[in-house]
């Protein structure tokens, strides 16, 4: 080899190790917690068993009867009921935006149990209160992002529509009222946000258990306005007992008679969803992984299952983990600036 061809080959090994040397920081900074954090690597999963599960799940939903979550939770119990051979039962835990029921999913132990959580239980709750009972980035199993759904601003029947709503909620001040399912929810940081691209309004924030009562709330003259999922709303608005100001993204098949709040002139919350994922304890043995793994990807792609989380007002997803978890770290450090600049906390 010559002089000129040793140098060449020198050159190109130096460079290939600061490709690898760069990749590899590059995958250390992903990994960083959202929380500011480096997340470390997951620990091993117990051996996978083709026998998993051997008695009934508990599906644990810290939500209502009849609410959101519960029943995109009960389409799931069913499907999975009859592909993994046991019962698949759901439990319903109200309380704290979810965190009570995700705080048992946390620290059980038996194999066996299950949580179907939304957005604020993986992104925004620890955030809120670092004295959560929990950690996000490394108590749970992520299994798959089960569903999402868009928000739609609802107000009573008496206020006006589009541009001249904005007007009235900015009149309104702090005597105008809005629900949410609770501190941290997606439509309670939502609406904070959706109120600093209103330009002046006021309203002050009441927490509810679920979605049913806030709109409960609303119909009784409560409360002049919230953001909630369509399956819950679109029911009253047909009725015309709620008025539909728009959505916060755009067009969407789940509600195509609604705007987008962008036609009320308000911009800038495409990004706003509600979502559910399902998720384990971190100590979820690989059988029970992999088997969920590829179960809840294949029931939602059945046109029954689609369909009938569609009619409860859920868009089936069904994606990995690992999309997941991008979701995540992506949802926390958005919803992280808007708690930080509310100065939003749990008491």
């Amino acid at each position: 080899m010559n002089k000129t061809h040793g140098a060449v080959r020198r050159s190109f090994i130096a460079l290939a190790g600061t490709l690898v040397a760069s990749l590899a920081t590059a995958q250390t900074l992903t990994t960083e917690s959202a929380y500011g954090a480096a997340r470390p690597k997951a620990s091993p999963a117990a051996p996978a068993s083709a026998t998993w599960p051997t008695r009934p799940v508990r599906l644990l939903v810290g939500f209502p009867g009849g609410s959101s979550p519960d029943l995109a939770a009960r389409v799931l119990a069913e499907g999975l009921s009859r592909s993994l051979g046991q019962p698949v039962v759901v439990e319903n835990r109200p309380g704290a935006s979810g965190n009570i029921a995700a705080d048992q999913v946390s620290k059980a132990r038996d194999d066996h149990t299950l949580g179907l959580v939304i957005n604020g239980n993986l992104t925004s709750a620890k955030l809120l209160n670092p004295r959560l009972p929990y950690d996000p980035a490394h108590d749970f199993r992520l299994i798959s992002l089960v569903a999402t759904a868009p928000l739609v601003l609802v107000t009573t029947p008496d206020q006006p529509s589009g541009e001249a709503f904005v007007h009235a909620a900015r009149n309104g001040g702090n005597k105008w009222n809005y629900g949410s399912v609770g501190v941290g929810s997606v439509g309670h940081l939502g609406m904070e946000y959706l109120k600093t691209r209103m330009g002046g309004v006021e309203a002050v924030h009441v927490s509810y258990a679920g979605n049913p009562q806030v709109v409960t709330a609303m119909l009784s003259g409560q409360t002049q306005m919230a953001l909630v999922p369509p399956g819950i709303a679109l029911p009253q608005i047909r009725a015309g007992k709620l008025k539909a100001i728009g959505l916060t993204t755009g067009r969407s098949t789940l509600a195509p008679d609604i705007p987008p709040l962008s036609d009320a002139g308000v911009r800038g919350a495409s990004d706003l969803e509600v979502w559910v994922a399902l998720v384990g304890p971190a100590t979820l043995s690989r059988g029970a992984t992999d088997r969920l793994a590829e179960a809840v990807p294949q029931l939602l792609r059945n046109p029954e299952a689609r369909q009938r989380m569609f009619s409860a007002g859920w868009q089936a997803v069904g994606g990995s983990a690992q999309a997941l978890q991008t979701r995540i770290d992506r949802e926390t450090n958005s919803l992280g600036g808007i708690i930080m600049m509310r100065g939003i906390r749990v008491d």
